[in-house]
Protein backbone atom coordinates (compact mmCIF):
# COMPACT_ATOMS: atom_id res chain seq x y z
CA UNK A 1 0.00 0.00 0.00
CA UNK A 2 1.45 3.60 -1.22
CA UNK A 3 1.78 6.69 1.14
CA UNK A 4 -0.94 8.20 0.46
CA UNK A 5 -3.23 4.91 0.89
CA UNK A 6 -1.81 4.30 4.01
CA UNK A 7 -2.61 7.77 5.23
CA UNK A 8 -6.03 7.51 4.32
CA UNK A 9 -6.62 4.42 5.68
CA UNK A 10 -4.93 5.80 9.21
CA UNK A 11 -7.71 8.61 8.82
CA UNK A 12 -10.39 6.66 8.63
CA UNK A 13 -9.53 4.43 11.64
CA UNK A 14 -9.39 7.36 13.55
CA UNK A 15 -12.39 8.68 12.33
CA UNK A 16 -14.27 5.31 12.48
CA UNK A 17 -12.04 4.65 16.15
CA UNK A 18 -12.10 0.97 15.06
CA UNK A 19 -10.07 -1.52 13.00
CA UNK A 20 -13.19 -3.42 11.58
CA UNK A 21 -15.59 -0.59 10.82
CA UNK A 22 -12.71 1.05 8.62
CA UNK A 23 -11.92 -2.90 6.73
CA UNK A 24 -15.58 -2.73 6.38
CA UNK A 25 -16.07 -0.11 4.35
CA UNK A 26 -12.37 -0.41 2.65
CA UNK A 27 -13.51 -3.49 1.53
CA UNK A 28 -10.79 -5.44 3.11
CA UNK A 29 -9.91 -8.01 6.07
CA UNK A 30 -9.52 -6.59 9.62
CA UNK A 31 -5.91 -8.10 9.39
CA UNK A 32 -4.92 -6.11 6.61
CA UNK A 33 -5.77 -2.74 8.38
CA UNK A 34 -4.26 -3.88 12.02
CA UNK A 35 -1.04 -4.57 9.75
CA UNK A 36 -0.74 -1.50 7.68
CA UNK A 37 -1.26 0.38 10.99
CA UNK A 38 1.30 -1.42 12.42
CA UNK A 39 3.78 -0.98 9.81
CA UNK A 40 3.05 2.87 9.66
CA UNK A 41 4.26 3.32 14.05
CA UNK A 42 7.10 0.76 12.84
CA UNK A 43 8.34 3.75 10.49
CA UNK A 44 7.49 6.23 12.53
CA UNK A 45 9.13 4.82 16.00
CA UNK A 46 6.01 5.66 17.84
CA UNK A 47 2.79 4.55 18.81
CA UNK A 48 -0.15 5.69 16.84
CA UNK A 49 -3.08 4.48 19.03
CA UNK A 50 -4.19 3.05 22.42
CA UNK A 51 -6.43 -0.17 22.05
CA UNK A 52 -8.74 -0.47 25.01
CA UNK A 53 -11.50 -2.23 25.60
CA UNK A 54 -13.43 0.75 24.77
CA UNK A 55 -12.29 1.42 21.07
CA UNK A 56 -9.52 3.31 19.16
CA UNK A 57 -8.34 6.56 20.65
CA UNK A 58 -4.92 8.18 19.03
CA UNK A 59 -1.87 8.93 21.05
CA UNK A 60 -1.15 12.19 21.43
CA UNK A 61 1.83 11.43 18.44
CA UNK A 62 -1.43 9.97 16.68
CA UNK A 63 -3.43 12.97 17.00
CA UNK A 64 -0.80 14.76 15.88
CA UNK A 65 -0.09 13.02 12.77
CA UNK A 66 -3.75 12.54 12.01
CA UNK A 67 -4.05 16.37 12.19
CA UNK A 68 -1.13 16.57 9.82
CA UNK A 69 -2.39 13.68 7.67
CA UNK A 70 -6.14 15.39 7.01
CA UNK A 71 -4.54 18.58 6.11
CA UNK A 72 -2.20 17.32 3.19
CA UNK A 73 -4.85 14.82 2.04
CA UNK A 74 -7.46 18.46 2.23
CA UNK A 75 -4.47 20.25 0.15
CA UNK A 76 -3.90 17.58 -2.36
CA UNK A 77 -7.30 17.45 -3.04
CA UNK A 78 -7.76 20.52 -3.34
CA UNK A 79 -5.01 21.23 -5.77
CA UNK A 80 -6.22 18.04 -7.71
CA UNK A 81 -9.50 19.71 -8.10
CA UNK A 82 -7.66 23.14 -9.24
CA UNK A 83 -5.77 21.26 -11.78
CA UNK A 84 -8.64 19.41 -13.20
CA UNK A 85 -11.11 22.00 -13.58
CA UNK A 86 -8.48 24.19 -15.29
CA UNK A 87 -9.27 27.10 -12.90
CA UNK A 88 -7.67 28.32 -9.45
CA UNK A 89 -10.72 29.00 -8.28
CA UNK A 90 -12.28 26.83 -5.08
CA UNK A 91 -13.94 24.00 -6.66
CA UNK A 92 -15.81 20.49 -4.87
CA UNK A 93 -18.74 19.62 -3.29
CA UNK A 94 -19.39 21.00 -0.10
CA UNK A 95 -21.94 19.04 2.60
CA UNK A 96 -23.54 22.02 4.83
CA UNK A 97 -25.80 20.60 7.32
CA UNK A 98 -28.62 23.74 7.98
CA UNK A 99 -31.75 24.32 10.23
CA UNK A 100 -35.31 23.84 8.58
CA UNK A 101 -36.59 26.71 6.59
CA UNK A 102 -33.54 28.85 7.36
CA UNK A 103 -31.42 27.58 3.91
CA UNK A 104 -34.68 27.92 1.75
CA UNK A 105 -35.62 31.85 2.92
CA UNK A 106 -31.95 32.57 2.98
CA UNK A 107 -29.44 30.56 1.76
CA UNK A 108 -30.85 29.48 -1.30
CA UNK A 109 -31.72 33.19 -2.84
CA UNK A 110 -27.84 33.85 -2.38
CA UNK A 111 -26.60 30.85 -4.27
CA UNK A 112 -26.99 32.27 -7.64
CA UNK A 113 -24.69 35.65 -7.04
CA UNK A 114 -22.54 32.86 -5.09
CA UNK A 115 -22.30 30.51 -7.92
CA UNK A 116 -21.46 33.22 -10.70
CA UNK A 117 -18.33 33.96 -8.33
CA UNK A 118 -17.87 29.88 -7.90
CA UNK A 119 -19.00 27.96 -10.51
CA UNK A 120 -17.02 25.37 -9.75
CA UNK A 121 -17.87 24.86 -6.02
CA UNK A 122 -21.12 22.47 -5.51
CA UNK A 123 -22.91 23.05 -2.54
CA UNK A 124 -25.82 20.41 -1.01
CA UNK A 125 -27.67 21.37 1.84
CA UNK A 126 -29.29 18.91 4.62
CA UNK A 127 -31.66 20.05 6.31
CA UNK A 128 -32.99 18.34 9.81
CA UNK A 129 -33.18 19.79 13.65
CA UNK A 130 -30.62 17.08 15.15
CA UNK A 131 -26.75 17.91 15.14
CA UNK A 132 -25.35 15.74 12.96
CA UNK A 133 -21.65 14.19 13.68
CA UNK A 134 -19.86 15.77 10.84
CA UNK A 135 -16.93 13.58 10.68
CA UNK A 136 -18.79 10.26 11.01
CA UNK A 137 -21.55 11.53 8.59
CA UNK A 138 -19.39 13.39 5.90
CA UNK A 139 -20.42 17.06 6.40
CA UNK A 140 -17.76 19.40 5.57
CA UNK A 141 -19.76 22.47 7.30
CA UNK A 142 -22.76 23.14 9.92
CA UNK A 143 -25.10 25.87 10.93
CA UNK A 144 -25.34 25.94 14.50
CA UNK A 145 -28.08 27.88 16.37
CA UNK A 146 -27.39 27.40 20.65
CA UNK A 147 -24.55 26.64 22.62
CA UNK A 148 -22.14 24.40 21.43
CA UNK A 149 -20.93 21.54 23.66
CA UNK A 150 -16.91 20.41 23.97
CA UNK A 151 -15.76 18.69 20.47
CA UNK A 152 -12.67 19.27 18.55
CA UNK A 153 -14.57 20.88 15.82
CA UNK A 154 -13.57 24.74 14.92
CA UNK A 155 -16.87 27.04 15.44
CA UNK A 156 -17.07 30.60 14.01
CA UNK A 157 -19.60 32.31 15.96
CA UNK A 158 -21.70 34.62 12.51
CA UNK A 159 -24.64 35.59 14.19
CA UNK A 160 -27.32 35.51 16.83
CA UNK A 161 -31.15 33.99 16.80
CA UNK A 162 -34.09 35.88 17.78
CA UNK A 163 -37.02 34.69 18.96
CA UNK A 164 -40.62 36.28 18.27
CA UNK A 165 -44.22 35.49 19.08
CA UNK A 166 -46.40 36.67 16.14
CA UNK A 167 -50.07 36.43 15.33
CA UNK A 168 -52.05 38.55 12.67
CA UNK A 169 -53.66 41.60 13.11
CA UNK A 170 -56.82 40.05 12.79
CA UNK A 171 -56.36 37.69 14.54
CA UNK A 172 -55.64 39.80 17.98
CA UNK A 173 -58.25 41.92 16.45
CA UNK A 174 -60.53 38.78 17.12
CA UNK A 175 -59.40 37.30 20.15
CA UNK A 176 -57.19 40.07 21.87
CA UNK A 177 -53.60 40.56 22.61
CA UNK A 178 -52.18 38.95 25.15
CA UNK A 179 -50.05 40.90 28.28
CA UNK A 180 -48.13 38.19 29.51
CA UNK A 181 -46.89 35.10 28.42
CA UNK A 182 -49.81 33.75 31.35
CA UNK A 183 -52.66 34.44 28.77
CA UNK A 184 -51.47 32.44 26.46
CA UNK A 185 -53.20 29.99 27.83
CA UNK A 186 -56.50 31.16 26.35
CA UNK A 187 -55.11 31.41 22.62
CA UNK A 188 -55.27 29.01 19.85
CA UNK A 189 -51.68 27.97 19.65
CA UNK A 190 -49.49 27.14 16.34
CA UNK A 191 -48.31 24.03 18.36
CA UNK A 192 -44.03 23.00 16.88
CA UNK A 193 -43.31 19.82 17.19
CA UNK A 194 -39.54 18.46 17.80
CA UNK A 195 -38.48 14.85 17.76
CA UNK A 196 -41.93 13.68 18.34
CA UNK A 197 -42.85 15.73 21.08
CA UNK A 198 -44.17 19.03 21.76
CA UNK A 199 -41.93 21.53 22.04
CA UNK A 200 -41.95 23.81 24.76
CA UNK A 201 -42.37 28.41 24.15
CA UNK A 202 -39.75 29.34 27.09
CA UNK A 203 -40.08 33.08 28.16
CA UNK A 204 -38.06 35.64 30.36
CA UNK A 205 -39.35 38.61 32.07
CA UNK A 206 -39.41 40.25 35.34
CA UNK A 207 -40.52 37.48 37.30
CA UNK A 208 -38.15 35.28 35.54
CA UNK A 209 -38.23 32.44 33.87
CA UNK A 210 -41.77 30.72 32.04
CA UNK A 211 -42.21 27.80 30.18
CA UNK A 212 -45.62 27.00 28.60
CA UNK A 213 -46.11 23.69 26.82
CA UNK A 214 -48.03 25.39 23.44
CA UNK A 215 -51.14 23.54 22.60
CA UNK A 216 -54.10 24.35 19.92
CA UNK A 217 -55.83 22.79 16.82
CA UNK A 218 -52.81 22.59 14.25
CA UNK A 219 -49.29 21.21 15.17
CA UNK A 220 -46.74 20.30 12.70
CA UNK A 221 -42.83 20.12 13.16
CA UNK A 222 -42.24 21.99 9.93
CA UNK A 223 -41.32 25.74 10.36
CA UNK A 224 -42.53 26.62 7.11
CA UNK A 225 -45.70 24.75 7.38
CA UNK A 226 -46.20 26.90 11.54
CA UNK A 227 -45.23 30.25 9.56
CA UNK A 228 -48.05 29.26 6.91
CA UNK A 229 -50.31 28.84 9.74
CA UNK A 230 -50.03 31.92 11.26
CA UNK A 231 -50.27 34.12 8.84
CA UNK A 232 -53.29 32.12 7.61
CA UNK A 233 -54.87 33.37 11.00
CA UNK A 234 -55.29 30.23 12.39
CA UNK A 235 -53.45 31.42 15.98
CA UNK A 236 -50.86 32.61 17.50
CA UNK A 237 -47.13 31.40 16.72
CA UNK A 238 -43.51 31.50 17.91
CA UNK A 239 -40.28 30.70 16.33
CA UNK A 240 -37.41 32.46 15.06
CA UNK A 241 -37.41 36.11 13.96
CA UNK A 242 -36.02 35.46 11.29
CA UNK A 243 -38.75 32.87 9.84
CA UNK A 244 -41.07 35.82 10.16
CA UNK A 245 -38.88 38.89 9.16
CA UNK A 246 -40.18 39.31 5.73
CA UNK A 247 -43.71 39.78 7.32
CA UNK A 248 -43.04 41.43 10.18
CA UNK A 249 -41.53 43.78 7.88
CA UNK A 250 -44.94 44.21 5.49
CA UNK A 251 -47.03 44.44 8.70
CA UNK A 252 -49.25 40.82 7.66
CA UNK A 253 -48.03 39.55 11.33
CA UNK A 254 -47.15 41.92 14.62
CA UNK A 255 -44.46 40.59 16.96
CA UNK A 256 -46.49 40.42 20.86
CA UNK A 257 -44.96 40.11 24.50
CA UNK A 258 -41.56 41.67 23.34
CA UNK A 259 -40.66 42.07 26.68
CA UNK A 260 -40.63 38.41 27.83
CA UNK A 261 -38.42 37.33 24.81
CA UNK A 262 -35.50 35.11 25.21
CA UNK A 263 -31.96 36.46 25.17
CA UNK A 264 -30.74 35.99 21.37
CA UNK A 265 -29.07 32.47 20.49
CA UNK A 266 -25.50 32.35 18.88
CA UNK A 267 -25.52 30.85 15.39
CA UNK A 268 -21.90 29.42 14.29
CA UNK A 269 -20.62 27.47 11.53
CA UNK A 270 -18.48 24.58 12.46
CA UNK A 271 -15.95 22.58 10.68
CA UNK A 272 -13.21 19.46 11.71
CA UNK A 273 -10.74 20.87 13.04
CA UNK A 274 -6.83 19.77 12.78
CA UNK A 275 -6.65 20.79 8.97
CA UNK A 276 -6.20 23.95 7.09
CA UNK A 277 -10.03 24.95 5.42
CA UNK A 278 -10.18 24.08 1.73
CA UNK A 279 -11.07 27.04 -0.07
CA UNK A 280 -14.40 25.67 -1.00
CA UNK A 281 -15.14 25.18 2.22
CA UNK A 282 -13.77 28.78 3.21
CA UNK A 283 -15.85 30.21 0.63
CA UNK A 284 -19.71 28.69 1.84
CA UNK A 285 -18.52 29.49 5.11
CA UNK A 286 -18.09 33.04 4.19
CA UNK A 287 -21.49 32.96 2.57
CA UNK A 288 -22.96 31.59 5.59
CA UNK A 289 -21.49 34.67 7.98
CA UNK A 290 -22.48 37.24 4.94
CA UNK A 291 -26.37 36.40 5.04
CA UNK A 292 -26.18 36.45 8.68
CA UNK A 293 -24.63 39.96 8.98
CA UNK A 294 -27.23 41.00 6.01
CA UNK A 295 -30.27 40.09 8.06
CA UNK A 296 -31.20 42.09 11.57
CA UNK A 297 -33.38 39.13 12.81
CA UNK A 298 -30.06 36.86 12.71
CA UNK A 299 -27.10 39.30 13.10
CA UNK A 300 -24.37 39.23 15.91
CA UNK A 301 -25.46 41.24 18.66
Amino acid sequence: MDRFASLQLFIRVVDRGSFTRAAHEWGIGQPAVSKQVAALEARLGTPLLNRTSRGLHPTAAGQDFYDSAVRLLGDLEEAENRVARGSSNPAGLVRVAVPPALGGMYIVPQLPAFFARFPNVTVELSVGERRVDLIKEGFDLAFRVGTLGDSSLIARRIGSLRISTVATPDYLARHGTPSDPAALWSHNLVTPLLHGGTAEWLFLGPGGQFSLEPSGNIRSNDAGDQRAAVLAGVGIGRGPTALFAADLRAGTVVSILNDFAPPPSPIHVVYAGGRRVPGRLRVVAELLAEICASEPSLCLD
